[in-house]
């Protein structure tokens, strides 16, 4: 075992810098080189959250922090024990950084500004001797017989480095240096989108939202619940980020293109909501009350005409003019409405892709490939991804941390 190494971190994002300045700490006499292709470190880091940066989760338990994952859960649990949101806040706080969990779950620095967390990422990557080299893009990596790597860069040169980290997100030219290696890549797909739905009852509800909506897609055998946002293109919002998260590849195979089932009021049943809005028929509080201008559930009141106007309810009804069948096709519009989703819209700056490096061939111990010893993985570059929340950042995080004290055999003892 070398007591120095020669390290290449290629990619100076989320995952790259933290992984770096894991390595450099560990082994101050190792060489430890960053090398990013544009001319801005952190890039992600900088914009997520709005400019504030969702620097993690308030889920403090393994086995539930992994259930926001839909692709890594089984992988990422062993991880989680060893560096998870928890280490994430202390780590920060304790390089002088101050962080807040917002009502949410979501953690970000006191300031608001995503500047304290990438500053500070920047000022101990220095204090650990971290060397950057910024527009520098590698275009392959080739192990060698005698061990190390050879990178080769897009001006031409070519240096040697004892281990090699990728962090380089989304790119398919490392990917084809890896399947050169032996490597499958599962083909990437976008994660986290909002639904395009041509629909005359959304037309003007554009920036109405419902705090808890049931969205279900049987065909696919999924179904969520959360806020819902009804927006100019169609519906977005926690319930539909997550449905298209874990429905990712699925929908990618359908163009697209499925049914969904909204239940605008999920708390409770079919069945009971019938039975309720039925009694309202002859309820003395409710008889003569006009039912299109009287919202119910919390709904607001535009969703709420909409929604009867869908099912027919005469805009002069009161309650007692009502017949059984009109109260069960308002039940059933309330419960079951049905929308066909045409495409897809990328949700803000939160850009995700489903896919990577597969996560069969990674020893999740370490993030090193099982194909290829002193090669690393972390961040985007793995077939991980998350709701959001701070969820993609805590992948990186946690792989980086691993990964950066493996690659200079400083092993991780558990507390």
């Amino acid at each position: 075992m070398k007591s120095s190494y020669s390290i290449a971190i290629l990619g100076g994002g989320a995952a790259g810098v933290f992984a770096a300045i894991a390595a450099g700490e560990a082994s101050p006499d190792s060489e430890i080189h960053v090398f990013e292709k544009s001319s801005t470190l952190l890039g992600k880091v900088l914009i997520s959250g709005g400019g504030r940066c969702n620097v993690t989760h308030g889920c403090f338990d393994p086995h539930e922090l992994v259930e926001f994952y839909p692709r890594g859960q089984r992988e990422l649990l062993g991880p989680f024990h060893k560096f998870a949101c928890g280490d994430t806040m202390e780590w920060f706080t304790d390089r002088g950084v101050d962080l807040k969990i917002e009502e949410d779950g979501r953690v970000f620095p006191v300031s608001n500004q995503s500047s304290t967390i990438a500053n500070c990422l920047l000022e101990f990557a220095e204090r650990a001797g971290v060397q950057f080299h910024m527009k520098s893009s590698a275009k392959k990596v080739e192990p060698l017989e005698e061990g190390g790597f050879q990178v080769i860069f897009d001006s031409g040169e070519t240096q040697l480095f004892d281990r090699v980290l990728l962090a380089t997100g989304s790119s398919k030219r490392m990917w084809e240096s890896v399947q050169s290696m032996g490597h499958h890549v599962v083909p990437p797909v976008a994660s986290l989108f909002t639904f395009n739905i041509r629909d005359p009852r959304l037309k003007d509800l554009a920036g109405v939202s419902v705090p808890l909506a049931r969205i279900t897609l049987p065909v696919g055998g999924f179904e969520t619940e959360g806020p819902l946002l009804i927006t100019h293109w169609g519906l977005s919002g926690p319930a539909v980020l997550k449905l298209s998260s874990f429905g990712a590849r699925w929908m990618a195979q359908q163009d697209y293109r499925f049914h969904i089932y909204v239940d605008w009021v999920p708390h409770i049943s079919a069945e009971d909501l019938f039975d309720e809005l039925n009694g309202h028929r002859k309820d003395f509080d409710f008889q003569r009350k006009r039912v299109v201008s009287n919202t119910l559930y919390g709904l607001p009141l535009r969703l709420w005409k909409t929604l009867c106007a869908h099912a027919r309810i005469p805009e002069t009804a009161n309650w007692s003019d009502l017949s059984k069948p009109l109260v069960r096709r308002l039940a059933d519009t309330l419960s079951e409405s049905s929308f066909q989703v045409v495409d897809k819209s990328t949700f803000k700056e939160e850009f995700v892709t489903a896919g990577g490096i597969a996560l069969e061939e990674v020893n999740f111990q370490t993030f090193e490939s099982r194909l290829q010893p002193g090669l690393f993985f972390a961040g985007e570059v793995l077939d991980v991804d998350a709701l959001t929340g701070g969820f993609n950042f805590q992948a990186a995080w946690t792989g980086a941390w691993l990964a950066g004290h493996a690659m200079v055999d400083s092993p991780l003892h558990s507390d």
